[in-house]
Formats: C-alpha cells, structure tokens, sequence
C-alpha cells in the first residue's frame, strides 16, 4: 500500500491553557486533495502550521513524506531537531497563506526565483526560466517584472502559488487562500488551484469556499474545537454528513450563503 504523505497520530497542541488541537488523527494520501472546513478557532490553521513546523505539537505525532516532524528517535528517546533540520523537513511542503507575504521591492519573478537560488543554491538562469513557465501556469506571464503594489490582490496570491511551486513541493498547504480576496477575484485564484489538483498535486486545503471543497475536493475534515468531528468523501460528507454539528455548520453556512 502507498504511505501517507501526511500521517497525524492523537496530535494535540497547547495554547497557555487552551488546547487548539485535541487527539488529530488524519491520513492524507498522496495525490489527495483534502479540504478542512469548520467554524473560526476551530482548529484549522493551527493544523497546517504543525504540519509546516511553524508550530511544534505538545502531544501525539506527525509523520510528512514518511519522517518524524520536528524529532530524531534515537532508541527509546525522541530528540527535538535543530533550525536547520526543521527548515529541510519543511522544503517538502510549500505553504498559501490568507496574506500574500510576498517581498514589496521585489517584482513577481524575483519573488519567485528567491527561494530557488537561495535555499536550493538552483542556478540563477535555470530558476529564472522555471518561475516564467510558472508565471504563465498562474496566467501571469505578463507581470513578471511588476511590483506587488502593481498587481490586484488576487494576482498577488498567484504569484504566491508560483513562488511556492518553484520550491517543487511534494505537498502544498493553503489556509483560507481566499478569504483575503475582494469577491470578484475569488475565482481566479480558485482556478489555479483546480488546475493544481487536477494535475496531482497533493493538498490540503482550509476553505470557507464550500463548492470548490465539494468540487475539487477528495475528501472533507470537518473540524470544531479543536477536534476532527467527522470526515468523508466530498460529496458525500456535503450532501449528508453524519455528524449533528458538522450538520448544523452547514446549514447556517448554506442558508447564510
């Protein structure tokens, strides 16, 4: 049987007092696309961050590509692993935020190369011409010498995708990749994603976007308080989810809609 590229195992993680994630086990498979929907504080971004590493976990475990997130074992002990350890176990996942975070005296390409020719010591040509090919995936071929401040917030998350593509990530991670979007732009970045999916990537995806979570999505979590409440196929979970809550997010949330 094929590994899980994602393996979470009784994941728990503190805030002070507050636990934001309680007992999260979820396989994700390779090629899988899995969309996590759920109410705010539930959960959703904190997970992705300990998938990411930009948060350690205060209980259970997780494995990505197959290697123990954050730790070595050494026999019976588990040993917390350098910066630098973690920032190679993190070149596996490329990760969308809800902000674009792209650098502002950059243009797109040079947001695009940074990672490559920095991090991954690529040739400067080489990852040059690899971020113009992923310019013109995200249908922006012709902004490669614009500004952030000269591109529409929803071009900005493109060259985002592609800034994180150019990493070539086996796993990529987006929370809410939209939600900082005006309405009219929410589509185009959605349909770089559905590109994305429909060519094997795998993802996780946090989303409001229910649709495009039934859509595209393989298989939905849906998430509260911290906890994974049900999680299914897609259309199914969305026509008839088991779940009292999980049925009475979706009612407010359609009805609301």
């Amino acid at each position: 049987m094929t590994a899980p590229i994602v393996a979470a195992r009784k994941v728990g993680k503190l805030f002070g007092e507050m636990a934001a994630l309680v007992d999260v086990t979820l396989d994700v498979m390779p090629k899988e696309v899995v969309c996590i929907i759920g109410p705010s504080g539930s959960g959703k971004t904190t997970f992705l961050r300990c998938i990411n590493q930009l948060e350690r976990i205060n209980s259970g475990a997780l494995w990505v590509n197959g290697e123990l997130n954050g730790f070595r074992r050494q026999g019976d002990l588990l040993h917390p692993l350098g910066e630098a350890e973690i920032a190679r176990q993190r070149r596996v996942t490329g990760m969308v935020f809800q902000r674009f975070n792209l650098f502002p005296h950059m243009t797109a390409l040079e947001n695009i190369i940074e990672g490559p020719v920095h991090v991954l010591r690529r040739p400067p040509d080489e990852a040059r011409e690899e971020a113009r090919a992923l310019l013109a995936r995200v249908g922006l071929a012709d902004k490669q010498s614009s500004f952030p401040a000269e591109l529409s917030g929803g071009q900005q998350q493109r060259v985002a995708i592609a800034r994180s593509l150019a990493m070539r990530p086996k796993l990529m991670l987006f929370d809410e990749p939209t939600s900082a979007l005006d309405p009219e732009l929410v589509g185009e970045v959605l349909a770089v994603m559905r590109d994305l999916a429909s060519s094997g990537m795998t993802m996780i995806v946090v989303t409001h976007e229910l649709e495009f979570a039934r859509d595209v999505g393989d298989r939905i979590v849906f998430m509260d308080k911290g906890r994974v409440v049900e999680t299914g196929p897609a259309a199914q979970l969305m026509a008839s989810p088991r779940a009292a809550r999980t049925q009475e997010f979706l009612r407010r949330v359609l009805t609301r809609g």
